[in-house]
């Protein structure tokens, strides 16, 4: 808790990282380009940056694609990082008798999903009530930060808000008149859809990642006969993570390009 809100410290931690892995990536991407003998990185990061640009061109007309080709190019990146995260290892501390961090006390989240109802602070009384101090923490401080529905949820309503922006401020006409048509009876199927498109941008992403991080925990639970299975799908776990990065950003043009059409007829 900090200042009243809870805080994932996990997925601060790891959404630090991220930024920090992309950052650098990026980095050393330009730091000596070339013409005649350009690094392999710098290659990679190119063809990287004929990826969006294709994926753009195939949901709108690049004469205004080209304005989102570095939103895109950030997205991929920062998504497929963050996907590639808790795949190698995943670093756990159990702490029994509570844990502070900079002077705030650590609850484990899991000891309090179970039980809406209780407070932070009765939780932490009905343990007492047990003759138990402090609650068992277990914190998390490497793992994939989109394994955590509060991220991808984040990451989909920003970008879902930034969507509407740009069709409210660039095509302000045909963004309204969209949700009116063919007729006014279709208003709530239009305002739905806004809703599911949120929620699928973010609980797709979500869904993939955690369940792959589930199956690699329970794999590496069931031994050492579980290591050739455990190996397999790390390598799919890979090919996934690549394929919701692509779906994500895929998704986001794709909703952008509905909202700057000057028709909406589709």
């Amino acid at each position: 808790m900090l200042g009243g809100l809870r805080i994932d410290l996990s997925a601060v931690i790891m959404i630090t990282v991220t930024c920090l892995i992309v950052f650098i990536l990026a980095r050393l991407s330009v730091r000596k380009l070339s013409v005649d003998k350009p690094s392999k990185l710098q290659n990679f990061m190119e063809w990287v940056v004929d990826f969006v640009r294709n994926t753009i061109s195939s949901t709108m007309d690049m004469d205004k694609g080209k304005a989102f080709v570095q939103l895109g190019l950030t997205l991929i990146m920062f998504i497929f990082v963050a996907n590639m995260l808790g795949l190698p290892f995943a670093i756990v501390t159990k702490h029994d008798h509570g844990f502070q961090f900079m002077g705030q006390e650590v609850v484990a989240v899991s000891g309090l999903l179970g039980e809406n109802v209780l407070t932070v602070d009765e939780k932490l009384d009905k343990y007492r009530a047990k003759g138990e101090e402090h609650p068992h923490t277990e914190l998390v401080w490497w793992k994939s930060p989109t394994a955590d529905a509060s991220v991808t949820m984040g990451f989909a309503f920003i970008t879902i808000i930034l969507v509407h922006f740009l069709g409210i401020t660039r095509n302000t006409k045909a963004y309204f008149k969209h949700y009116f048509q063919p007729n006014v009876a279709f208003f709530p199927i239009h305002a739905i859809e806004q809703v599911a498109n949120f929620l699928t941008l973010g609980l797709r992403l979500y869904g993939n990642i955690f369940a792959g991080e589930v199956l690699i925990t329970v794999l590496i639970g069931a031994g050492f006969f579980a290591i050739p299975g455990l190996i397999l799908w790390q390598g799919f776990s890979i090919f996934v993570g690549a394929i919701q990065a692509f779906i994500f950003i895929m998704l986001t043009m794709v909703y952008l390009s509905q909202k700057l059409e000057k028709s909406h007829d589709h």
